[in-house]
C-alpha cells in the first residue's frame, strides 16, 4: 500500500476501530488518541511539500473495475496538498480544541468517529483523479457533516440544520455526476489528467458548456454560494469544534478546490468566467451585507464565511481568463487572481478556524453568543480577546495580518481585469471592483461588531453574577496557533508562496510553462496605488457606517421575511412534504391487498403494454420440446394445489399447500436435468414452510375479509391478466432469436471466473453486485429485527422497574 492511499485510508480505519473498541476505551483518552492520526498525517504530508514544489506530481493507480475505467487513482500536485495540510493541519488543531470543549458527558465516540469520517472523505475528494471515485468522496462528505452538523440530535434547529445542509449539497451532488457523466461521454475517460490533456477535444462538443454548468451547481451547493449558502448559516447549530472545521478547512473549500481543479477544463469559456467571477461577488456582498445584521456571533461568523467563499471564487473566475487568453508576458498578470485565490484560501482557514474557537470559548465561558448580552470582556478574558483582535482584523483586511496581503491582491486583481478587452468586460467590468470594495466595508464593519460588542464597553450584569473567566489553557492553544500563523505568513509570505503556492499554480494552468513567473513576490508595501486607496477608503467608511450603524441598519426591515431564500426554502419543503403525504396516504391505507392489485395493475398495464406496442408475443409450438405425460401430471398437481390455496380456510392447510407447489417447481429442475437448482429450491421451501408453520402456531383461525362480488370478479380479472402476462412473456422469451441467447456466455463460465456450477457461478461472479446488494438488505432487515426487538426489551424492563 502506497503512503497516498494509505493517507486516505487511515481515517477510516481509525473510525471503525472507534465504534468497535469504544466501550474498552477510557473517554478522557479518546480524543489524545485521536489526535494522533491527524498529526501523523500532516506530519507526512509535509515531506511532501520539497518535492511537489521542486515540480513533482505523484500518481497511484489501484485497479477497481477497469472494463468500465473506474480505477481508484490518487493523484497528488500542488493544489492538493494545500488542501490536504489544511484538511489534517486545522483538523489536528481542532481535536486538539475538541479535547477540552466537549464534555464527558457527551458522545464522544460517535463525535470522533464521524471527524474522521469527515476527514477521510475530504482526503479522498482532493487525492482522487477519477471522476467517479471523486463522487463517491464528494457525497460521503455530506454524509459525515450531517452527522456532525446533528450531533446535539436532541435539538430541533440541529436536525433541521443537518436536513437542510444535506438536502442542499446532496441536490448539488447528484448535478455535478451529471456533469462528470457528460465528460465521460465527450472524453471516453474519467480521469481528470487526460480530460485535462484532451479539453481542445471536447471544447467544441454540444454537452461541454451543460457539463459546465452542473458541475458549477456542485460546487457552488457545496461551497455555499449565492442563492445555494443558506445551508451554512444553519449547520452553525453543530458543536463549535466542527463548525471550526466545516467553516474553515474543509466542507465548504471542496467547492472552491473544484473549481480551481476544472479552470483547465472550462476556464476559456466566457460562460465559466462571468458565471464564477458573478455569483462570487455577489455571495461576497450578500454575505458581508447580512452578517453585519446578526446578532449572535456564530451566525456573523457563519456569514462572513459565506462573503470570504465568494471573494475566493470570484477571484478563481477573474483568474480564469488566463486560459481563454493563453500563456504569454502580457497575459500571465492575470494569473495573480488565482495566486491571491489559493493565498486568500489558506489565510481563511487561518484567522477563521480561531474566530470560531475564540466564540467557543465565549459560548463555554459566558453561556451565551448574543452579543447583545456581551460586552466588557476584554478584561475577564484578555487571551481570548487578543485572538479575536487578531482574527477580526485579519478578516478586515488590516495589516500586520495575513488578511491584509490576500485582499489587497483581490482589490488588484478586480483593477486589472478592467484593462482586458475580452468577454464584454468593457461594458460591465466596473461593477467588480465597485462591488468588491462595498463587500469590503461591510466586512470591516461586522469585524468591528464582534470585537466591539463582545470584548469592550461595560461588563454587563447578568455576566457578572455567571462569574465568568478565561478559558483554561487547552482550549486557548489551537486558536493560538493559529494566529500566530496569521501574523508569521504576514511577515514571511514568500515562503507560503514558493513552496505551497508556486506547484499549485502550475497545477490551475498546467499548460503555462513557468510557474515562477505566475508567482509573484509578495509584498506589504506597494506605495501609493488605487489599492491602498481602496483600503484607506475601506477604512474611514468602515468606522462611518459603524458609528451611524443604528440610522441605516433600518434598512433591513425593508426586505420582507416572507420572501427570504430561507423562506422560500421552508415553504418548498413544506408544500411537497404535504403534497407527498397527501399522495402517498391516498394509496398508503394500511391494506396488503390493494398493495398488490397496484403492482399487479402496473406490471400488467407497463409490460404487457409495452410488448403489445413493439408487437414483441412470438411463439411457435412446432419450436417446442414435445410435453411427457409425467409433466402434464405435475402442471395439473400445480394448477389443482393453486386453485385449492385460494379456497383454503386454514392456515395450516395453506402452508402446505403452498409447499407442495414448492415441491413441484423443485421436481421440474429435476426433470430438466438442474440437480443444484433443485437442491436450492428444496432447502429454501423445507426452511419457508417450516418458518411458516412456526408463525401460524401462534395465530388463530384463518378468517378472509368478507368481500363483494365485484371485489371477488375484480381480483380474479387482474390475476387472469396478470398469470396470462407472465405466461405469454416465458413463451416469446422462449422463441426469441434476434439476439443470441446469452445462455451460451455462462456456458463458457468455468473458463471466465473458475467455477464448474454455472448457478453458483452467476450469483458469486457474473451478478455478484446483486448479491451483494441482496445480502445487504437482509442485513439491514436483521438490524431492524434486532433493534425492535432491543427496544420492546428495554421497553419491558423499564416498564419492570417503574411497578417495582
Amino acid at each position: 500500500m502506497t503512503i497516498d492511499f494509505a493517507i486516505i485510508l487511515i481515517p477510516f480505519i481509525m473510525a471503525a476501530l472507534i465504534l468497535l473498541f469504544n466501550k474498552q476505551l477510557r473517554k478522557k483518552y479518546l480524543g489524545w488518541i485521536v489526535l494522533i492520526i491527524p498529526v501523523s498525517l500532516f506530519l507526512i504530508l509535509t515531506t511532501y511539500i520539497p518535492r511537489i514544489a521542486n515540480g513533482e506530481t505523484y500518481t497511484h493507480t489501484y485497479e477497481w473495475i477497469p472494463a468500465f475505467n473506474l480505477n481508484f487513482t490518487t493523484y497528488i500536485d500542488g493544489l492538493s496538498l494545500i488542501l490536504s495540510l489544511l484538511i489534517t493541519g486545522v483538523g489536528s488543531l481542532v481535536i486538539l480544541y475538541s479535547i477540552f470543549y466537549l464534555s464527558m458527558k457527551e458522545s464522544l465516540h460517535h463525535f470522533y468517529c464521524y471527524l474522521l469520517l469527515f476527514m477521510g472523505a475530504m482526503l479522498g475528494v482532493v487525492f482522487s483523479d477519477n471522476l467517479m471515485v471523486l463522487y463517491a468522496f464528494w457525497e460521503l462528505t455530506s454524509v459525515s457533516s450531517f452527522l456532525l452538523i446533528a450531533f446535539w440530535h436532541h435539538r430541533k434547529a440541529s436536525r433541521a440544520g443537518a436536513r437542510k445542509s444535506m438536502t442542499i449539497t446532496v441536490s448539488g451532488g447528484v448535478s455535478m455526476l451529471t456533469g462528470f457523466l457528460m465528460l465521460y461521454v465527450m472524453s471516453g475517460t474519467f480521469s481528470i489528467r487526460e480530460i485535462i490533456a484532451n479539453v481542445e477535444k471536447i471544447s467544441e462538443h454540444s454537452l461541454f458548456i451543460p457539463a459546465l454548468i452542473l458541475i458549477l451547481l456542485g460546487a457552488f451547493t457545496k461551497s455555499a454560494q449565492f442563492p445555494f449558502h443558506i445551508w451554512l448559516p444553519d449547520a452553525m447549530e453543530a458543536p463549535t469544534p466542527v463548525s471550526a472545521y466545516l467553516h474553515s478547512a474543509t466542507m465548504v473549500k471542496a467547492g472552491i478546490y473544484l473549481v480551481a481543479r476544472f479552470t483547465p477544463v472550462f476556464g476559456g469559456e466566457m460562460v465559466w468566467f462571468w458565471t464564477v467571477t458573478g455569483v462570487g461577488l455577489i455571495t461576497l456582498f450578500w454575505g458581508s451585507f447580512n452578517a453585519v445584521r446578526q446578532t449572535d456571533l456564530k451566525a456573523i461568523l457563519a456569514f462572513s464565511t459565506v462573503s470570504q467563499l465568494g471573494l475566493i471564487m470570484s477571484l478563481l473566475g477573474l483568474g480564469s481568463v488566463a486560459v481563454h487568453l493563453g500563456y504569454s508576458a502580457d497575459t500571465v498578470i492575470y494569473t495573480q487572481a488565482t495566486f491571491a485565490a489559493l493565498f486568500h484560501l489558506i489565510n481563511h482557514s487561518t484567522f477563521k478556524g480561531a474566530l470560531f474557537m475564540m466564540v467557543g470559548i465565549v459560548d463555554h465561558e459566558i453561556g451565551t453568543r448574543d452579543i447583545r448580552r456581551l460586552g466588557g470582556l476584554m478584561s475577564i478574558m484578555p487571551f481570548t480577546f487578543t485572538i479575536a483582535v487578531i482574527g477580526s482584523f485579519s478578516m478586515a483586511g488590516l495589516p500586520p495580518f495575513n488578511g491584509f496581503l490576500s485582499k489587497e491582491m483581490f482589490f488588484a486583481a478586480t483593477v486589472k481585469i478592467l484593462q482586458l478587452d475580452v468577454f464584454s468586460i468593457e461594458s460591465t467590468g466596473i461593477l467588480i471592483p465597485l462591488i468588491a470594495w462595498v463587500a469590503s466595508i461591510l466586512t470591516f464593519v461586522y469585524c468591528i461588531i464582534i470585537v466591539n460588542r463582545t470584548f469592550l464597553g461595560k461588563i454587563k450584569p447578568d455576566i457578572q453574577e455567571k462569574n465568568p473567566h478565561e478559558a483554561p489553557l487547552g482550549m486557548l492553544i489551537s486558536p493560538f496557533i493559529l494566529i500566530t500563523l496569521v501574523i508569521a505568513i504576514f511577515f514571511f509570505p514568500n515562503l507560503l508562496g514558493e513552496y505551497i503556492l508556486k506547484p499549485a499554480m502550475a497545477s490551475v494552468y498546467p499548460t503555462f510553462p513557468s510557474a515562477a513567473e505566475m508567482t509573484p513576490h509578495i509584498s506589504a508595501w506597494h506605495g501609493f496605488n488605487i489599492e491602498l486607496l481602496m483600503t484607506i477608503g475601506v477604512i474611514v467608511l468602515g468606522i462611518v457606517l459603524y458609528r451611524l450603524l443604528k440610522y441605516w441598519k433600518k434598512i433591513y426591515r425593508i426586505f420582507p421575511q416572507n420572501w427570504t431564500l430561507n423562506a422560500i426554502y421552508e415553504r418548498v419543503i413544506t408544500t411537497s412534504e404535504n403534497v407527498s403525504e397527501s399522495i402517498t396516504n391516498r394509496y398508503m391505507n394500511g391494506k396488503l391487498t390493494h398493495y398488490f392489485i397496484y403492482i399487479y395493475i402496473s406490471f400488467v398495464v407497463i409490460v404487457a403494454g409495452t410488448f403489445v406496442a413493439l408487437d414483441a408475443f412470438s411463439w411457435n409450438p412446432r419450436l417446442d420440446a414435445p410435453v411427457e405425460t409425467y409433466e402434464l401430471l405435475l402442471v395439473f398437481i400445480m394448477i389443482f394445489t393453486a386453485i385449492g390455496l385460494v379456497f383454503a380456510k386454514s392456515r395450516i392447510t395453506s402452508v402446505l399447500l403452498n409447499g407442495v407447489l414448492g415441491y413441484s417447481v423443485a421436481f421440474f429442475f429435476v426433470i430438466f436435468r438442474a440437480p443444484d437448482l433443485a437442491l436450492t429450491q428444496l432447502v429454501v421451501e423445507s426452511v419457508t414452510t417450516a418458518l411458516f408453520l412456526i408463525c401460524f402456531k401462534h395465530l388463530g383461525a384463518l378468517k378472509p375479509e368478507p368481500s363483494s362480488k365485484r371485489v371477488k370478479v375484480s381480483n380474479g380479472v387482474i390475476s387472469i391478466l396478470v398469470g396470462a402476462t407472465v405466461t405469454l412473456i416465458g413463451l416469446a422469451v422462449v422463441n426469441y432469436e434476434k439476439f443470441e441467447t446469452i445462455s451460451t456466455y455462462f456456458e463458457n463460465s468455468y473458463e471466465l471466473a473458475g467455477g464448474k456450477n454455472i448457478v453458483n457461478t452467476i450469483l458469486g461472479d457474473f451478478r455478484a453486485f446483486d448479491t451483494m446488494l441482496e445480502v445487504v438488505v437482509l442485513f439491514i432487515a436483521g438490524l431492524g429485527v434486532y433493534t425492535l426487538i432491543n427496544l420492546k426489551a428495554a421497553k419491558k424492563e423499564g416498564a419492570d422497574i417503574e411497578n417495582k
